[in-house]
């Protein structure tokens, strides 16, 4: 029987290293930031054909797509790095094909058109049905027999998650906040979500989609050009924005995170701290693959052992004293959540 598994986190985990690390094993078909790619509006209500179901892996992720238009690109990125036939300024990139299927095959552009053919010509179902019949043609097409989606910024997607696949399991990866919290200020995306949970705070609004002019025409100029078609990459990158704001942010999403988690039932979820991974990374990796159900193959673990880079390891550590003081006092709610979780 296929096992699929969950890995959730706030992102800046060394969640990107784990999906090169379960990639590497013959039988997991490895889906990387698959629900970051399609987000909430790949999961409509009813039901649906092939065609629309293949219209929500194939229209480009508008978010991103302005991030590459406006200059500030995520690492995370891979098509953009390796470019085929889609570009932003021109086809768009499909939502599937920037992070999902170069991750998969050195031709993504080959697997998007074998996945389109056959998705296309599927009957109505819920999309949750669909994805199972993806994952399946995925796992036939690559001979894998368990399925491991991972995307950053994931555990608020939890509950979606748990009604769409009931029988699914979760891997909460997560890492020291003040260490995560730092990295977090570092990245593009995560600065762009700090601007976006600032905008939603001004407005009131539950999603930047459902703005309206007027709230729009109320704030602060340097908030509102990030919302155009085309910004100011400066907006982004050289911003003043406090570390210790992005360790105010991990710990809300890591306290929310971990009380979603604790609704699902205890044999379908399990942690894996990325300090634990880097200190004994074939225990750790042996015990990943036993829940995902899939065998500890000592080349693997070989393997994915030497793919684990500890050297930003304690990097908050370094800050001046002040700044780490206020690091750790922004995390501390998140690191209680994280230790009652553990037990």
């Amino acid at each position: 029987m296929r096992t699929l598994t969950f890995v959730v986190g706030t992102g800046r985990s060394g969640s990107t290293a784990l999906s090169g690390i379960v990639n590497a094993h013959p039988d997991v078909l490895s889906l990387n930031e698959l629900l970051s790619s399609v987000q909430s509006r790949g999961f409509p209500a009813g039901s649906l054909a092939g065609p629309a179901f293949w219209r929500l892996l194939a229209e480009p992720n508008q978010l991103f797509e302005r991030m590459i238009r406006s200059g500030v690109p995520m690492p995370e990125f891979v098509y953009t790095r390796r470019p085929g036939r889609f570009a932003t300024d021109t086809t768009g990139i499909p939502a599937l094909s920037l992070m999902v299927l170069p991750h998969l095959t050195d031709d993504p552009d080959g697997l998007f058109d074998e996945l389109e053919k056959q998705v296309c010509g599927w009957p109505e179902r819920t999309a949750a049905g669909h994805y199972e019949a993806l994952f399946g043609l995925l796992c036939t097409r690559f001979g894998r027999s368990a399925v491991v989606e991972r995307s950053g910024y994931s555990l608020e997607r939890v509950p979606l998650l748990r009604r769409a696949f009931p029988r699914a399991r979760f891997v909460h990866l997560f890492r020291d906040g003040p260490d995560c919290a730092l990295s977090m200020s570092r990245h593009t995306g995560y600065r762009l979500i700090f601007l976006m949970r600032d905008i939603l705070a001004r407005t009131g609004a539950a999603r930047v989609e459902d703005l309206t002019e007027e709230q729009v025409r109320f704030l602060p100029p340097e908030l509102a050009q990030l919302l155009a078609e085309r910004f100011d990459s400066a907006l982004v990158l050289d911003r003043d924005l406090p570390s210790s704001g992005f360790a105010a942010l991990w710990s809300d999403i890591v306290v929310r995170g971990v009380a979603r988690l604790g609704e699902v039932p205890a044999p379908l979820r399990t942690t894996l701290a990325y300090e634990d991974l880097l200190d004994k990374p074939r225990e750790e990796l042996t015990r990943l693959a036993g829940f995902i159900g899939v065998e500890p193959l000592p080349r693997w673990l070989d393997a994915g052992a030497a793919l684990l880079d500890g050297s930003r390891r304690g990097a908050s550590r370094r800050l001046p004293p002040a700044e780490l003081a206020a690091l750790r006092e922004h995390c501390d709610p998140g690191m209680r959540a994280l230790a009652g979780e553990r037990g």
